[in-house]
C-alpha cells in the first residue's frame, strides 16, 4: 500500500491500522476496512477495471463519486457494482474484465 496518502493536509491523518485482505482477479491485495473499493484498488496500483463494451478500450476510475458507471466490477459474483461506492470488506472477491450490458441499448423486447 505504498501509493496511499496517509497524512493529508486537509483531511488529516488516515487511520491505517485496520488492514484487511481482499482479492482482485485472483490476486490477494491489502486495503483499509470500509474504505471505498476504488481507493483500495488505486492504492494497490490498479487502474484498469474493465474494457469498453464496443471498442475494447480499457476503462477505469473516472468521476469516483458514483455518477459515471466506469468503475463497474463483479464483487462476490454480483456483476456491475460500482467500486467507488462500495466499502471494502475482509475477503471480498473482486473480478474485472467482464462485459456488462447497457440497460437501454442492450434491452430487447421478449418477442424479438
Amino acid at each position: 500500500m505504498t501509493q496511499r496518502i496517509i497524512n493529508h493536509p486537509i483531511l488529516d491523518k488516515i487511520d491505517d491500522t485496520n488492514v484487511i485482505s481482499f482479492t482482485f482477479n485472483n490476486k490477494e491485495l491489502k486495503g483499509l476496512n470500509n474504505e471505498s473499493l476504488a481507493a483500495a484498488l488505486l492504492a494497490n496500483g490498479i487502474r484498469t477495471l474493465r474494457v469498453h463494451e464496443e471498442s475494447g478500450a480499457p476503462r477505469g476510475f473516472y468521476c469516483n463519486i458514483g455518477h459515471c458507471f466506469e468503475c463497474r466490477v463483479t464483487i462476490d459474483g454480483q456483476q456491475g457494482v460500482r467500486a467507488c461506492l462500495t466499502p471494502l470488506k475482509e475477503g471480498m472477491n473482486v473480478k474485472s474484465g467482464e462485459t456488462f450490458l447497457t440497460s437501454v441499448r442492450d434491452w430487447r423486447p421478449d418477442n424479438e
